[in-house]
C-alpha cells in the first residue's frame, strides 16, 4: 500500500478534510518535480562534488503560490547561480491551474515518460490515466506533427547548419538511431530549425536526401552551410546548393586532434590550435597552421594528415568578423541537441518513432516560437552585406 493510500485511508476513517490531504500531496509533487528539473537542468545532483566545478551551481529558491481545484499551492521555485534555468513545470498553471490535457502536454515535452506522466496525474488530480490514454492525449494535441517538415520556408538562408544526435528508439528491437537536423539563420538574424529527419544511421547520402527536401519546401539559397567532418557532407551540399560555401566545424576538428595526441600535450596543442580559428584572415590563418605543422610533426607526424584537405577550414574568415563567432562551429545546432539529450535522460527508449516525432515536434516548435524574433548576435550589424552576397 502507497503512503498516499494508506493517509487516505486514515483521513476518511478519522473524517479528516480530504480536500487538504490532495492539496498537500500536489503541493510535494509539483515541488519535488521542480527540484528534478532543476537537478536535470545542472547534470548534477545537489551534494554531488561535480557541481563545484560545473560552472553553475543552486541558489535558493523564490516562493509562488498557484490556485488549483484542490486550493492554493505554495511553490518553492529553485534558482541557478547563472539564472539561466527557467522551469517548464509550473509554466501551463500560470496563476491558475490549466486544463489537464495542457499539464500532461507541458510534462511530456519536458521529457517525463507516459508512464511517469500517468502516477504524477493521479497523485495530482486524483484521476487515473493509462500510459496508453496518456500518449493518445500527446497525440490527438500536437495535430500538426506532419506539418513541420512540410511548412514553407523561407528562400534565402545566410547560415544553414547541420548534425545529427542519436535517440533510442523501438521497433521489433531497440536501437539508437540519427536524428538529422537542420538549423538556419536568415540574412536578418532570425534563427530557426527548419527540419528533422530520422535514419537508422547518419552519412552523407541521408543528408542529401535532407537537403533535397529543404529545397523543396523552398529554400533556394544558403551562402553557407557549417557541418562536422563527416565524410561526403560536402559533395551532398555542393550536389544540391552548388554556389553554397561550407566551412567544417573547429571544435570538432580540436577534439580529434586532442584525441590524437598525449594528455601531457593537449593544452599546449590546443592552444596552438587556437591561434589559427582566431586569425582574422585567410592568409594569418594559413601561416599559423604552417607554423603549428612545423612544431608538432616530428613528435606526431600523423598530426599533420588531418589539416591535408583546408578547403573548408578557413570559409568563416571570408564572411564579416561580426559572424564570425556564429559561423567556425557547429556549437549553436550542437546546444540544441544537448538541450533534447537533457530531457530526455529519464527516457530509456522511444517506444515509437511516432512517439520521438511528438516530443522533437514539441521541443523544435518552441524553439522556433522562441527564437524567430530575435536577432543572432552579430548578424544585425552585417544583414546588409549578406543580403548583398545573394545578388552577386
Amino acid at each position: 500500500m502507497s503512503n498516499f493510500t494508506s493517509k487516505f485511508i486514515t483521513t476518511l476513517i478519522d473524517k479528516g478534510d480530504i480536500t487538504e490531504l490532495f492539496r498537500s500531496h500536489v503541493e510535494e509533487a509539483v515541488n519535488k518535480l521542480l527540484q528534478i528539473e532543476l537537478t536535470e537542468f545542472l547534470n548534477y545532483d545537489r551534494y554531488d562534488r561535480i557541481g563545484f566545478n560545473s560552472g553553475n551551481s543552486r541558489n535558493g529558491f523564490y516562493d509562488r503560490s498557484i490556485k488549483t481545484e484542490y486550493g492554493e499551492l505554495n511553490i518553492r521555485v529553485p534558482r541557478d547561480r547563472n539564472g539561466e534555468f527557467s522551469n517548464q513545470t509550473i509554466e501551463p498553471y500560470k496563476r491558475h491551474n490549466d486544463s489537464l490535457e495542457s499539464t500532461i502536454i507541458q510534462l511530456y515535452t519536458n521529457g517525463l515518460t507516459t508512464e511517469e506522466i500517468a502516477q504524477l496525474i493521479e497523485k495530482m488530480y486524483g484521476h487515473h490515466y493509462s500510459k496508453q490514454t496518456i500518449s493518445n492525449i500527446t497525440t490527438s494535441m500536437i495535430e500538426d506533427l506532419g506539418s513541420f517538415n512540410e511548412r514553407r520556408l523561407a528562400a534565402r538562408y545566410a547560415v544553414v547548419y547541420l548534425d545529427a544526435t542519436f535517440f533510442a528508439v523501438r521497433r521489433d528491437t531497440v536501437n539508437k538511431e540519427a536524428l538529422h537536423f537542420a538549423i538556419g539563420i536568415t540574412p536578418e538574424g532570425n534563427k530557426e530549425i527548419l527540419s528533422y529527419h530520422l535514419f537508422p544511421t547518419e552519412s552523407s547520402y541521408n543528408w542529401e536526401i535532407v537537403l533535397n527536401h529543404l529545397k523543396s519546401q523552398g529554400l533556394e539559397e544558403s551562402l553557407l552551410f557549417v557541418t562536422d567532418g563527416l565524410t561526403g557532407i560536402r559533395d551532398a551540399i555542393h550536389h544540391v546548393y552548388p554556389s553554397a560555401s561550407h566551412q567544417s566545424c573547429w571544435v570538432h576538428l580540436s577534439r580529434n586532434v586532442a584525441h590524437a595526441v598525449r594528455v601531457k600535450d593537449r593544452r599546449d596543442i590546443l592552444n596552438d590550435l587556437k591561434q589559427i580559428y582566431h586569425a582574422s584572415y585567410v592568409s594569418e590563418a594559413q601561416g599559423q597552421l604552417k607554423t603549428f605543422v612545423n612544431k608538432w610533426q616530428a613528435k606526431y607526424p600523423k598530426l599533420a594528415d588531418k589539416f591535408a584537405d583546408t578547403s573548408s577550414l578557413f570559409t568563416f574568415l571570408d564572411f564579416p568578423k561580426e559572424i564570425h563567432a556564429s559561423i567556425y562551429t557547429t556549437n549553436l545546432i550542437e546546444g540544441f541537441n544537448k538541450h533534447l539529450k537533457r530531457y530526455t535522460k529519464r527516457k530509456e527508449q522511444f517506444p515509437s518513432e511516432d512517439s520521438l516525432s511528438r516530443f522533437i515536434h514539441s521541443q523544435a516548435d518552441k524553439y522556433n516560437q522562441r527564437f524567430m524574433t530575435r536577432v543572432h548576435k552579430g548578424f544585425g550589424l552585417v544583414t546588409s552585406e549578406l543580403l548583398d552576397r545573394f545578388s552577386k
